[in-house]
């Protein structure tokens, strides 16, 4: 083999060569193998013992061949020549496309970047550049949106039946994925098989209010089935204080049923709270005070306190996954039914028992322990198949890094606003992006993932299913979610909700994006009137879309619609009167205009997203979030070491109260070294962390694209890490511990502190000790993650 080596060697060391060839031979266990390499085949050699064939004579008379000159012929000499011009037009074509490709590259651009505090904050980025400046991606944006193909795609994809798992649902999603197509947009599918109540096929659900019988169009799924027998109360909209206030007033609820207006909270929060007080049914109906729709409409809608397939909760609904049976925690106990406002107004005029406070309306009387109502829910639990629908625009850069826009097409019946409006912003949005990479030679940096849900009347199930099937992969790929469901309803209010982080973006927005009825002032001279996040922001609730991104998967996410300030909003939803004639007479025939705007405003975002060098997410926010939960606990702490000054130590800013049967007493206080000083700790963490990314960002050369990756990534793992590690997502799904439900959330926490306070028998001090060091914890590993390397830690608990 070494001679070999030393043959080849000397072939490419420029000696005189001759022809050569050699084997290898190797023996192996007695068997010879030999591999011949031949440098040339003209001359047969014999092989030597230690199997190299020997070189050729050099100083033979023949000429070696790779020596030979070459004659100067005529023919030799035109095809120099042509050689020649070949080289040069291949060089002249290389350098062409490198300098359109030099023409394609990242150009430097200003960024504002939001993080950390306004004396640290990084007024221009460089290198690593957007590939096109914002202006003018601001304007290719606007130049491809158009009103008429807003009207054309809203009537395409409007339809009378599609509801989840129905025929009309897989035409739509079919219609979907035939409009991506038509933009070049990659498309795929997934499908889950879920398991959701509907109404019986043949029987009814039924209410027997004094021999009088009654069946009823509406139905709530996911209800307790069966029949329920009770006295009528009416507890105003079923929210917990209005709970209290009976309780005040020394109302027995224990077997009740109880009658509340729809609106405030949704459907599933009215009958959660009803269970709370031992209540044996749930009767909902919209009031004359808030809908002035026809009084005999039905409701629509669905009680599960949490979202996707509660028969699944936690793991994804794929066909071939076989899990014991199991349910959500969030299914109700008790039965839940629709009834329309006229069978409500007939229920009420009968009504006996204690006066009514004045303010909950026209209703005169309570209820009393003699007026006996009978509810028999028949609901059906059937399996279905949904197919969810995807599209996707890759980044240039950080491909594997997206933003989602999402929006649910199904609906209980015509679902204009509900569904109509926004899939038909997405489909317009997800074209005009692909036609400025196409046309206009946008480049983004990030990629953009279109998302077609279906069940979301049922509670967002095909969103979350499919959060559930791929977190693994969505961790840290996926960094935010836009969510496009029930964007218009009206014009004259603009509301948002969203995660802290995304405030100065959706601030940006709002200052670039026009008016629907005055394209000389912006959304943010016509809405925000001063202080926008008084007048803008709304909390996210568990029944949007976006909420299972944001406290189930820790993907910072957003929803915002146009409504009204009227006493009257948009009265449909959940109805099978929401369609597009009741929707144009709400809007006075501006449909097509305002989703145009709304879509503008899901744009800006989206391509703020994917545009800049670094994620525009405002790290502060969250720090202001934090502080005001910690200052709310301090305070009803001290509240308490007021009533109970005998028995906590003066010297304790804050004490823990424990005690294992809820009483309180000296030998149950923890010892005087655990105070909430641990929870201001890790909050003091958090906001150096975050000032320490933002010195990190100043510092950094972000002409480097992998810096900016990993400052990006540092950004990301933010929200993630406000979930909870310390409970089970089966149990406890919305894990965030600012923004989930749960008793692991500050805000139980501080609630738990009232419940200690006016020492009521739900009190659990050993729960209260046990959720209060988790979640300071949680928020010191969430600083300790932000702050980098783990020598950059601040650890001072």
């Amino acid at each position: 083999m070494d001679q070999a080596r030393s043959t080849i060697s000397k072939i490419f060391n420029g000696e005189p060569h001759s022809y050569t060839r050699f084997n290898l031979t190797q023996n192996m266990e007695g068997d010879t193998s030999q591999v011949e390499m031949k440098l040339s085949s003209d001359v047969d050699e014999e092989v030597g013992e230690n199997g190299v064939g020997d070189h050729l004579n050099h100083n033979s008379g023949r000429k070696p061949y790779v020596v030979q000159k070459i004659e100067r012929t005529p023919k030799n000499i035109c095809f120099l020549a042509a050689t020649t011009l070949l080289i040069f037009i291949t060089g002249y074509l290389i350098g062409y496309f490198v300098q359109q490709k030099k023409d394609l590259a990242p150009s430097k651009a200003v960024t504002i970047l939001p993080i950390g505090d306004s004396d640290v904050q990084v007024a221009r980025e460089t290198g690593a550049a957007p590939l096109m400046n914002w202006d003018d991606v601001k304007k290719f944006f606007a130049q491809n949106l158009n009103e008429s193909k807003f009207e054309n795609t809203l009537r395409e994809f409007t339809s009378d039946n599609h509801q989840a798992g129905s025929v009309g649902d897989e035409d739509l999603g079919n219609k979907v994925v035939n409009r991506f197509k038509g933009c070049d947009i990659k498309t795929w599918t997934d499908e889950h098989f879920i398991k959701v109540q509907d109404l019986p096929v043949s029987g009814s659900n039924k209410v027997t209010f004094k021999g009088k019988q009654e069946s009823v169009d509406g139905f709530l799924s996911y209800s307790a089935t069966g029949k329920a027998m009770g006295a009528v109360l009416y507890a105003y909209y079923g929210q917990e204080n209005d709970f209290r206030f009976l309780q005040d007033r020394n109302v027995n609820m224990n077997g009740r049923v109880i009658l509340v207006r729809a609106g405030k909270i949704s459907f599933a929060e009215k009958v959660a709270n009803a269970a709370k007080v031992n209540a044996s049914a749930v009767l909902i109906y919209p009031d004359a005070a808030d809908y002035s729709m026809d009084e005999k409409i039905a409701l629509y809608g669905h009680v599960h306190l949490g979202s996707g397939d509660p028969y699944t909760p936690g793991f994804p609904s794929f066909n071939h996954t076989q899990f014991p049976p199991i349910e959500s925690s969030g299914l109700p106990s008790i039965l839940a039914q629709t009834i329309t406002a006229q069978m409500a107004t007939n229920i009420m005029r009968e009504l006996g028992g204690q006066t009514a406070p004045a303010d909950w309306g026209g209703i005169n009387k309570l209820g009393d322990e003699n007026d006996i109502i009978t509810v028999e829910v028949n609901n059906v639990l059937a399996e279905k198949k949904i197919t969810n629908v995807f599209g996707v625009i890759k980044g240039f850069v950080d491909a594997d890094r997206y933003v989602v826009v999402g929006a649910h097409r199904d609906a209980w019946g015509a679902g204009f606003a509900a569904s109509t409006v926004g899939t038909s912003v997405l489909i317009e949005l997800a074209c005009v992006i692909s036609e400025m990479v196409k046309r206009n030679r946008f480049l983004p940096r990030r990629s953009i993932v279109f998302a077609s849900w279906t069940a979301g009347e049922y509670g967002s199930v095909g969103a979350t299913e499919w959060l559930e099937g791929y977190l693994s992969s969505l961790s840290m790929k996926a960094f935010s979610y836009i969510d496009l469901d029930g964007v218009v309803t009206g014009q004259s209010a603009f509301k948002v909700a969203a995660s802290p982080l995304l405030y100065k973006l959706i601030e940006g927005a709002l200052k670039e994006v026009k008016s629907p009825d005055d394209n000389t002032v912006t959304l943010f001279s016509r809405y925000a009137k001063g202080n926008w996040e008084k007048n803008v922001l709304e909390p996210l609730t568990m029944d949007s879309a976006a909420y299972p991104f944001l406290a189930f998967s820790g993907i910072p996410s957003v929803s915002f619609r146009f409504t009204t300030t009227s006493d009257y909003q948009y009265q449909y939803l959940g109805t099978m009167l929401d369609t597009s004639e009741k929707l144009n007479m709400a809007l006075s025939s501006k449909t097509p205009k305002v989703a145009m705007v709304a879509a503008q405003f899901a744009g800006h975002m989206v391509l703020r997203l994917i545009h800049d060098h670094l994620l525009r997410m405002d790290l502060k926010n969250y720090d202001n979030v934090i502080r005001a939960n910690v200052a709310k606990i301090n305070q009803k702490v001290i509240a308490l070491q007021r009533m109970q000054s005998g028995l906590l130590p003066k010297a304790l800013t804050v004490q823990w109260l424990i005690s294992a049967s809820g009483s309180y007493s000296r030998a149950a206080l923890l010892p005087k070294a655990l105070t909430v000083q641990w929870l201001i700790s890790a909050s003091g963490s958090y906001s150096r962390a975050a000032r320490g990314l933002a010195t990190d960002i100043k510092n950094s050369d972000l002409e480097d694209i992998e810096k900016c990756r990993v400052i990006n990534d540092r950004i990301m793992m933010v929200e993630r890490n406000f979930l909870s590690p310390y409970v089970s997502p089966r149990t406890s799904p919305f894990r965030h511990i600012l923004l989930g439900s749960g008793p692991h959330t500050l805000k139980a926490l501080i609630n738990h502190l009232e419940v200690l306070r006016m020492e009521q028998p739900e009190a659990d001090t050993d729960l209260f000790r046990k959720q209060f060091a988790l979640a300071t914890w949680t928020i010191q590993g969430c600083a300790n993650s932000l702050a980098g390397n783990i020598w950059s830690l601040d650890n001072q608990i």
